[in-house]
């Protein structure tokens, strides 16, 4: 099946702005040190409509917080019609451009849809923070039906939405190629059992990657296009790495109790993965060539799972069940786990600061798709409907 055209339409939709942006690097960082920790309190006018809209999600997602005129540190203006023009301005006036003061961040484009455009600017403006933007990425899920489940990929905050798969059966942990050309993911596509799949986003071809007895669960890849996976063929579920197409899958974790949920550290050498083997669910990393396992310490945060590797290397994330689900984070070499929110299914954007999770409503056991700034804990949810989405992959 070919994937619908709107998903090859945004990308080029993303390098035209990319292309037209104008942005200006950085010349100093405003907001350093502690301070990034601390919501940044801006104003934001002039915009009206999508432009808006989607200038206040992104920018509050960056950790900012829109208030007054009087109470802001920073004036974010600008206008919108077919162009979007914006500004930048430290406090003392959103008329600074006009009468001549240099302002921070000066941006013109155009060439793409308004909400591109505003992606584009808010980019612009949270680099100007000292911080990575990520309006311009891309995200997958799973979308689950009555009995069944497919894989959608949008715009990190909902938006253009398009179903992958239309297979009418049970599908899981969606995981992006390095390229972002491929999806992996598990599927009971054939005879109701758990297989892992890669699928060409640009055409819509569907290869095997793991068709063994049993159980074939969570495929994770690395940046070099290695797939580490969960087999249970040899009897317990197991970590295997395998190359990109899945051959030659090799074992390399020996656990009494089975392990689950693999991800790669961003260099590639190791492996963290959940297992219960003893007693309770822990965190655990061993190399990705083999070796001997050395549980992750994550002190105050029991029954710890669903683990990501952020992708500077220096944290992982993961789900605590402990009296409900809560997101934690951990130094990846362990330690004091810092709680984030209640939530589930953790997946770290590319700046290694914002996190994307799945918000639980105990009214009719459905989900939802939301994300937190980290440093700050601000959680916005995302503000398109899904429908009852949830383990959502960053592209990054």
């Amino acid at each position: 099946m070919k994937t619908p055209a709107p998903i090859a339409a945004a990308l080029v939709l993303l390098f035209t702005v990319s292309g037209r942006c104008g942005t200006q690097e950085p010349d100093r960082l405003i907001v350093t040190g502690a301070a990034q920790n601390k919501l940044i309190p801006i104003s934001l006018g002039g915009f009206n409509g999508v432009a808006y809209d989607v200038l206040k999600f992104d920018l509050e997602v960056a950790g900012c917080k829109v208030v007054s005129s009087n109470n802001a540190a920073y004036h974010v203006f600008g206008s919108n019609d077919t162009t979007l023009k914006g500004y930048l301005t430290v406090a003392g006036g959103t008329n600074a451009a006009a009468a001549g003061a240099a302002p921070l961040l000066a941006m013109h484009v155009t060439g793409a849809p308004m909400r591109a455009l505003a992606h584009a600017f808010s980019d612009g403006v949270v680099a100007k923070f000292g911080r990575r933007g990520v309006a311009q990425t891309r995200i997958a899920f799973k979308a689950t039906f009555r009995g069944y489940s497919e894989a959608f990929i949008s715009d990190y905050d909902g938006a253009n939405a398009v179903q992958v798969t239309r297979y009418g059966k049970i599908l899981a942990v969606p995981a992006w190629s390095p390229d972002h050309s491929t999806l992996y993911y598990m599927s009971h596509l054939k005879h109701d059992f758990p297989f892992l799949y890669g699928h060409r986003l640009a055409t819509g071809n569907r290869f095997t990657i793991a068709e063994y007895p049993g159980s074939c669960m969570s495929p994770a890849v690395a940046r070099d296009g290695r797939v580490a996976m969960v087999l249970s063929k040899g009897g317990s579920p197991e970590v295997y790495v395998a190359d990109a197409t899945g051959r030659s899958p090799r074992q390399i974790t020996f656990t009494r109790e089975g392990a689950s949920a693999p991800c790669w550290s961003p260099d590639g050498q190791w492996i963290c993965y959940a297992s219960r083997e003893a007693g309770p669910a822990r965190l655990y990393k061993v190399p990705a060539s083999g070796g001997p396992a050395q549980p992750i310490a994550t002190i105050d945060a029991p029954n710890s799972t669903e683990p990501d590797w952020s992708p500077d290397g220096k944290t992982i994330v993961f789900t605590s069940q402990n009296r409900g689900f809560k997101i934690f984070t951990v130094p990846a070499t362990g330690g004091q786990a810092e709680y984030l929110c209640e939530g589930e299914d953790p997946s770290w954007a590319p700046n290694s600061r914002t996190v994307m999770f799945v918000k639980r409503r105990d009214s009719d056991q459905s989900y939802s798709l939301a994300l937190i700034d980290v440093p700050t804990k601000q959680v916005k949810d995302i503000p398109v409907n899904l429908g009852n989405a949830s383990q959502p992959a960053w592209a990054r």
